[in-house]
């Protein structure tokens, strides 16, 4: 990482510096709250999480060579230099942001409801034409996620792509303080989280806190074909480039053709010209993701040449959109995560499937007072969706089945209590040739289904 000695970093957090004087100009080669991940030159920030204290791994981070430790009591018998600060947590952030200050490159911030993580692969595709980028890996988006990756930046890297993923009011604001993004996308603005931020309107208020923080004139990209991104136009300044099907839009797609599972075509229509490009992934979805990538290239100086080579040259994350071909049936691997809007996509995904549709199902989490109707509502969508079976798991999931039955009582579906009931069911459940969708929201675990789906279309 770029210079950062112990003495800028005990300023930077506020932190009290404990040590051999001659050892506060001595430079970290890296910032990590996982002892696991300490290599020498590091510095390691203890965290103190619900089940773990990392106070309690010092001594062994010491004996790994870490130059120094971030902690909020002092060790007993250090090995080296520490500094001591009230909040590890705090601290982190605090020196996310001044190295953040100390980087010239542009950074790309993004959030949204739905498609953070597939956006950010596309953009991340698309610059990497032209520039040495650093992404955000899994789900580190968060406000321990994102200063670690942040830490990440090298010398080497000429842009960064960060995902912001939040729950509650604040917490952008937080987060585009340590990314002072030059460049910030949004999504869309849907149902998810509404624990905390109760509605769409909520939702758009949360979102927008990215723009307090940004760097003065930063882009401001958003989805035009949103109902409440677009009531953004009139009060940003810069004025916002928009993208969406609408040809209202700065730039938007046409002549859309589905690809079946194997992507989609489009031609993309910008202020620099058109251009028609293959989406390797499948979903209309992918159509916004695109042209947020366009955008973004557009902003940092690609040719469409450049912008068309990244789009077309995208695969897919695991666990999002993962097409997985086997010799008996195709997996459509979403299992990451899922709320109302994403549940509902991927419905519209497995619809382009050539051969028999089948959707596995499970419950979505964090959904507040209204959870039992957003999954009737989305049962609603499937059985309206053009496919040919569902099968459901999980507690919440019944609501998902009552609404197949309210509306299509002919679809095959069937309810399954646990992973386990529907997993032994599914030798019977499913013919070779099938399309497979698997979606749940993370703590259900669906990389099972997937893994048994894998091996058993392979046998």
């Amino acid at each position: 990482m770029k210079e950062m000695s112990l003495e800028q970093i005990a300023r930077a957090c506020k932190g009290v510096y404990a040590g051999e004087a001659s050892k506060k100009s001595l430079e970290v080669s890296g910032v990590v709250i996982d002892s696991r991940k300490v290599e020498p030159g590091y510095l390691f920030v203890a965290i103190k999480g619900e089940r773990v204290d990392g106070h309690s791994f010092i001594p062994a981070v010491f004996a790994k060579g870490a130059a120094c430790v971030l902690c909020e009591q002092a060790p007993d018998h250090p090995a080296g230099p520490y500094i001591l600060v009230e909040s590890c947590l705090q601290a982190l952030k605090s020196l996310a942001e001044y190295y953040r200050s100390t980087l010239s490159i542009p950074i790309i911030g993004i959030t949204g409801s739905v498609g953070k993580t597939s956006t950010k692969e596309m953009i991340a595709a698309v610059l990497e034409q032209k520039y040495k980028v650093l992404k955000t890996e899994g789900n580190f988006n968060n406000e321990i996620g994102l200063p670690l990756t942040i830490f990440r930046i090298r010398e080497e890297h000429e842009a960064a792509v960060l995902e912001m993923g939040i729950s509650d009011f604040g917490e952008m604001t937080r987060l585009s303080r340590m990314a002072k993004p030059n460049v910030c996308v949004i999504t869309n603005i849907g149902l998810c989280h509404l624990e905390n931020l109760k509605d769409r309107e909520g939702i758009l208020k949360a979102k927008t806190e990215m723009f307090t923080e940004a760097q003065p004139g930063a882009q401001v990209i958003l989805n035009g074909d949103d109902d409440k991104l677009i009531t953004l136009k009139e009060s940003r300044t810069p004025t916002p480039c928009f993208f969406g099907l609408d040809p209202s839009n700065d730039l938007y797609g046409e002549q859309i053709e589905n690809l079946g599972l194997d992507g989609t075509r489009c031609t993309f229509v910008t202020k620099a010209g058109r251009f028609s490009a293959h989406i390797p992934i499948p979903g209309q979805h992918m159509v916004y993701n695109a042209l947020a990538g366009i955008a973004v290239g557009l902003a940092l100086n690609l040719s469409l040449e450049e912008i068309k080579a990244g789009i077309e040259s995208l695969t897919p994350v695991s666990g999002r959109n993962n097409l997985i071909h086997t010799g008996k049936w195709d997996i459509l691997d979403d299992c990451y995560n899922a709320n109302p809007v994403s549940m509902c996509a991927s419905l519209d995904v497995l619809s382009c499937a050539l051969g028999r549709k089948v959707a596995i199902l499970g419950d979505m989490g964090e959904l507040g007072e209204n959870e039992r109707l957003l999954h009737y509502n989305v049962g609603c969508h499937a059985a309206d969706a053009g496919i040919d079976a569902v099968f459901l798991v999980g507690l919440l999931s019944k609501e998902t089945a009552r609404g197949i039955e309210a509306k299509n009582p002919f679809l095959t579906f069937r309810h399954f209590d646990t992973k386990q009931e529907l997993i032994a069911a599914l030798p019977l459940l499913l013919s070779k040739g099938d399309s497979i969708l698997v979606k749940a929201s993370h703590f259900m675990e669906f990389e099972e289904i997937v893994d048994y789906l894998r091996k058993a279309g392979n046998a």
